[in-house]
């Protein structure tokens, strides 16, 4: 079995306060991107793990491909299964592309050993991968709160017609995750923002002083590159650029 896990973009991040437990709570847009993906691969078999493509920092066994059969197996006792993985979408970039691996896994190893696990079933186990993994279990636009993690679908669709998706990384950038949370100010949290649902029916000229990445401005000064490649974009066209998650891809919506 065969399938092709795509990519995110964030359209819009708000990081709205700390939590307890130490995560941040946030709101965001989370919209799929079908023209950049990975391929990913599930027959039964050896239990292996094998990565192609770009290049990935992990163990094979670390990959949430294998944490993800790893949990289904320790519930329902699936067989073991070779897994094949041809990265496409690059790491760390805020794209999401290990989250969308691990959520297609669960998906297809669901049918493939026909356990009947519904969506909500699905998203729960995904969430346990990851903040952002139960987004890809449904693939479709939603409006995320929490950590990420509770999602609330909207009726709007990059790639509708009207528009594309173009999305790069300035060369040898890499932000961690950390480092852009801990560039944050903190007088952000809790300060009012335009309501992201209600935003994104703006007009598309309108969103860029509408619709905003807190981490850009924790993100920016250390990396320059990223804010250039934001500013060349729309110089280049784009109605609206961005970067997305905490970095460092650069997106941006053209006219077709």
């Amino acid at each position: 079995m065969i399938s092709f896990p795509n990519c995110k973009i964030n359209l819009g991040l708000h990081v709205v306060g700390k939590r307890p437990d130490g995560y941040h709570d946030l709101e965001t847009l989370f919209l799929p991107v079908m023209e950049l993906c990975d391929e990913l691969e599930i027959v039964e078999g050896p239990l292996a793990m094998h990565q192609d493509g770009i290049a990935l920092d992990n163990t094979p066994e670390d990959n949430l491909c294998m944490k993800a059969w790893r949990l289904l197996h320790d519930e329902f006792g699936i067989p073991s299964v070779t897994i094949r993985l041809k990265k496409g979408i690059p790491f760390g970039a805020g794209l999401g592309g290990g989250s969308s691996d691990a959520a297609f896994t669960l998906k297809m190893l669901n049918g493939m050993f026909s356990l009947g696990l519904e969506d909500s079933q699905l998203e729960q186990r995904a969430a346990r991968l990851g903040a952002d993994c139960a987004f890809f279990i449904r693939n479709r636009a939603a409006y995320a709160t929490g950590i990420g993690d509770q999602l609330e679908p909207i009726e709007w669709e990059v790639g509708s017609g009207k528009w594309k998706v173009v999305i790069e990384i300035p060369e040898g950038e890499h932000v961690s995750t950390k480092e852009a949370y801990t560039g944050l100010q903190r007088d952000l949290f809790g300060c009012p923002r335009p309501d992201l649902r209600e935003a994104i029916h703006r007009p598309i000229e309108e969103w860029r002083n509408l619709i905003v990445n807190d981490f850009e401005e924790s993100v920016f000064p250390s990396h320059p590159a990223i804010a250039a490649l934001k500013e060349e974009m729309y110089r280049r066209g784009a109605l609206y650029a961005s970067m997305t998650g905490s970095g460092a891809a650069v997106f941006g919506i053209f006219p077709k």
